[in-house]
C-alpha cells in the first residue's frame, strides 16, 4: 500500500504536530463543555432563573454538538479534512467570545448551542485527520491522546475557575472568554497543515495526494486511481457495516450517559457536603477530573500494548463496579463520593473515553470515515443529554444514590456491547482493516450463493 510511507520514522515530528494541533481542538472541547459546570454557581448568583433554564444552559452546547457532529462530519467527507478543520475553530473563537458577553440567560443558552456545533464537528474532523496521517504502530497512541487532551481541558476548566473566582461577580464571564483565547491560538497553527492524502485519493485527486506525500515524506510516489465506488453515509446502515456502526455508536452512547452525568453534576452533588465553600466544591470536582485525566493517560499508554478490545472491556467493568458501589451507599461522605467518582471516571476514561477517538476512524473506509465518526459522536451526544437532563429528575424522584443506578445500568450495557462486538485492530493498516472486512463479506456472499 502506498500509504505505508507514512510509517517512516522520519515522519514522527510531523505526525506529532498533526496530533498536537488536533488535540488542541479536543482540549477546547473538554474545556468549553466543563467550564459551564464550573461557572454555573456564579451564573446563578448573577441571574435568577429556574432549573429548566439551568438545564438548558448546561446542555445547550451538548445539543449543538449533536448537530455539528452529524452535519459537519458528513461535510468533512465531502469537502475535505483541512477546510472543516479550520472553519470549526472559527466557531470556537466567535461563539465562546459571545457567551462571555451574553446579556440574558437565553442569549447564553443560544451562544452555547452555536459553540456546541463547532465542538461536535471537531470530534470527527480531528480524529479522522490524526488517524489518516499516523503511522500504523502508533495510530492508537496518537488517536487516544486526543481523548486525553479532552480531560486536560476539563481539569484546566477547574483550575481557571479556582484562579478567576476572586475576580468577583463577572468571574464567570472571564472563565468563558478564556476558551476563546485558547481557540484563537490553536486556529493560527492549524492553517499550516496539509490536506489528507488518503481523502484526496478517495476523491479521485491522485496528483494532489502525490504532491502532499512528496512534501511530507520526501519521496515520490505513484498513486493509482481509486476504482471503488464512492460511498454515502447510508452505507453505514448496510448489512456489511451495520455491526460496526452499532458497536461504535453503542459503546460511546453508554460511556457518554455515565461520564457526562457524573462530570456535569459533580459540583452540584458535592456542594451540600462543603458547608457553603465554593472553593471546596471546585477542589473536590477538580480531583475527580484529574483522576479522569490519569485514567486517559493510562489508557493511552496501554492501547498499543494490550490492544483495543481488552482495554475497552476493562474500562466498562471498572466503571460499572464503581457506580454500583456508589448506588448501594445511601448515606455517603464527601470523601467517599470523591474517591468513588474518581475511580468511576478513571476507568471510564481509560477505555471508553479515549477509544471513541480510535474505533470510529479505524473501522470504516476513507470515503465515509468522518461521517461514521460524526454519526457516533452525534449518538453519544444523545447519551450526554440523557445523562444531563434525566439525572436531576431521577434525583427528585428517587434520591441521589438510587438515581446513580441509571448510570450503573449504562455502564453495564456498555460492557455487554463491548464484550460481544469489540474487534481488535491493533497494528493493522487502515486499508488492511477494511480489506479484511471486504474479503470476509465476499467470502460470506460466496457461501450464501453456494447454499442457494
Amino acid at each position: 500500500m502506498i500509504f505505508e510511507h507514512l510509517d517512516s520514522p522520519q515522519l514522527k515530528r510531523f505526525q506529532r504536530k498533526v496530533t498536537l494541533l488536533s488535540a488542541g481542538g479536543t482540549f477546547l472541547d473538554g474545556f468549553d463543555l466543563t467550564v459551564i459546570a464550573v461557572a454555573m454557581p456564579l451564573i446563578l448568583d448573577h441571574w435568577e432563573f429556574g432549573p429548566g433554564m439551568q438545564g438548558l444552559i448546561t446542555s445547550s452546547a451538548v445539543i449543538g454538538s449533536f448537530i455539528g457532529a452529524i452535519w459537519l462530519g458528513n461535510l468533512t467527507d465531502k469537502y475535505g479534512r483541512k477546510a472543516m478543520y479550520v472553519v470549526d475553530l472559527l466557531a470556537f473563537v466567535v461563539f465562546a467570545t459571545l457567551t462571555a458577553f451574553a446579556l440574558a440567560p437565553w442569549q447564553l443558552a443560544l451562544f452555547r448551542f452555536l459553540l456546541g456545533i463547532g465542538i461536535g464537528a471537531d470530534y470527527p474532523i480531528s480524529a479522522t485527520l490524526v488517524s489518516e496521517f499516523s503511522a500504523t504502530q502508533s495510530r492508537g497512541r496518537h488517536s487516544t491522546s486526543l481523548g486525553a487532551m479532552w480531560f486536560v481541558g476539563a481539569v484546566v476548566a477547574y483550575l481557571v475557575g479556582i484562579l478567576l473566582v476572586p475576580l468577583g461577580e463577572n468571574a464567570w464571564r472571564y472563565m468563558l472568554l478564556t476558551g476563546a483565547i485558547f481557540a484563537l491560538i490553536v486556529f493560527f497553527f492549524r492553517v499550516t497543515l496539509p490536506e489528507s492524502p488518503r481523502w484526496l485519493t478517495a476523491r479521485g485527486r491522485e496528483k494532489e495526494a502525490e504532491e502532499i506525500m512528496l512534501k511530507i515524506t520526501g519521496q515520490k510516489v505513484k498513486i493509482q486511481p481509486n476504482m471503488k465506488p464512492k460511498q454515502k453515509i447510508s452505507s453505514l446502515f448496510t448489512k456489511g457495516l451495520f455491526r460496526r456502526t452499532f458497536f461504535v455508536c453503542g459503546f460511546w452512547f453508554c460511556y457518554a450517559v455515565a461520564y457526562y452525568g457524573i462530570s456535569m453534576y459533580t459540583p452540584t452533588i458535592l456542594k451540600p457536603f462543603t458547608h457553603g465553600s465554593q472553593m471546596m466544591v471546585y477542589i473536590g470536582s477538580g480531583t475527580v477530573s484529574l483522576l479522569g485525566l490519569i485514567g486517559a493517560i493510562i489508557g493511552m499508554n496501554l492501547v498499543e500494548r494490550i490492544g483495543r478490545r481488552p482495554l475497552i472491556i476493562t474500562s466498562f467493568t471498572g466503571l460499572s463496579i464503581a457506580l454500583i458501589i456508589l448506588a448501594l451507599n445511601p448515606s455517603p461522605t464527601m470523601a467517599f463520593l470523591v474517591i468513588l467518582f474518581s475511580f468511576a471516571v478513571l476507568f471510564a476514561n481509560m477505555g471508553g473515553g479515549i477509544l471513541n477517538f480510535v474505533y470510529p476512524t479505524e473501522l470504516f473506509p476513507t470515503g465515509i470515515r468522518a461521517s461514521a465518526s460524526g454519526l457516533a459522536t452525534a449518538v453519544s451526544r444523545i447519551g450526554s443529554i440523557m445523562g444531563i437532563l434525566v439525572f436531576p429528575n431521577l434525583v427528585v424522584a428517587w434520591g441521589n444514590s438510587k438515581a446513580l443506578w441509571f448510570f450503573a445500568a449504562a455502564g453495564l450495557l456498555g460492557l455487554l456491547i463491548s464484550a460481544i462486538l469489540a474487534p481488535e485492530t491493533k497494528g493493522k493498516n487502515l486499508e488492511l482493516i477494511n480489506q479484511e472486512f471486504d474479503e470476509k463479506n465476499a467470502e460470506a456472499g460466496g457461501k450464501n450463493g453456494n447454499l442457494a
